[in-house]
């Protein structure tokens, strides 16, 4: 990004990874038994592309993917949890340049750091501002609420915690690390 222009790539980044989340949120989930619950990998993508392209990517890919994925399937979005799908995009992609996934190297402490924070920033959107602001917006049964965020954000914490960091090293492992190429002489 320069100054205040999303480059074009991360543009791309956005639309595809939207869809993406879309695809994920929809075919790639296990009912939890908790009403409108559900095991959903796509917090693993969000927080690899949060990473890889930052925390307005990050951010723009939870809100719009969850968006689109409540309005296609459901009929119309439930605000609340899109909300906090694109805080939680946005505040692990807040992390990126410490993580610095493009070098190519993880290291134990850059999962650590990763982990630590997507745990901290899901506690935050799904145990309380998810919840509190279906109190607020829909008038929801407290205790529905406040069982759905801690199922949904333990979840998620469990999801992100063991695809994202496999899909992070995946990535990394893509990557050229810097000083890995030598001219022939």
């Amino acid at each position: 990004m320069k100054g205040n222009q999303l480059s074009i790539k991360t543009i791309v980044a956005i639309g595809i990874g939207s869809a993406v989340f879309v695809i994920l949120g929809r075919f790639a989930v296990i009912p939890t038994g908790v009403p409108n619950t559900n095991f959903d990998t796509s917090y693993g993508f969000l927080a690899l592309m949060a990473v890889i392209f930052g925390p307005v990517a990050g951010g723009l890919i939870g809100l719009i993917g969850h968006a689109l994925k409540d309005f296609i399937f459901y009929g119309s979005p439930w605000w609340s949890w899109v909300v906090v799908s694109g805080i939680v995009g946005f505040l692990i992609g807040l992390v990126s340049k410490k993580i610095d996934i493009e070098s190519g190297v993880v290291t134990a402490k850059k999962i650590i750091l990763f982990n630590f924070t997507q745990i901290i920033v899901q506690a935050i959107g799904w145990f309380a501002i998810a919840p509190s602001l279906d109190v607020l917006i829909y008038a929801e049964p407290v205790n529905k609420v406040y069982l759905q965020g801690l199922v949904a954000g333990g979840l998620n914490m469990a999801t992100v915690a063991i695809l994202g960091t496999l899909l992070l090293s995946i990535y990394a492992k893509s990557r050229s690390q810097s000083g890995s190429l030598t001219k022939d002489v």
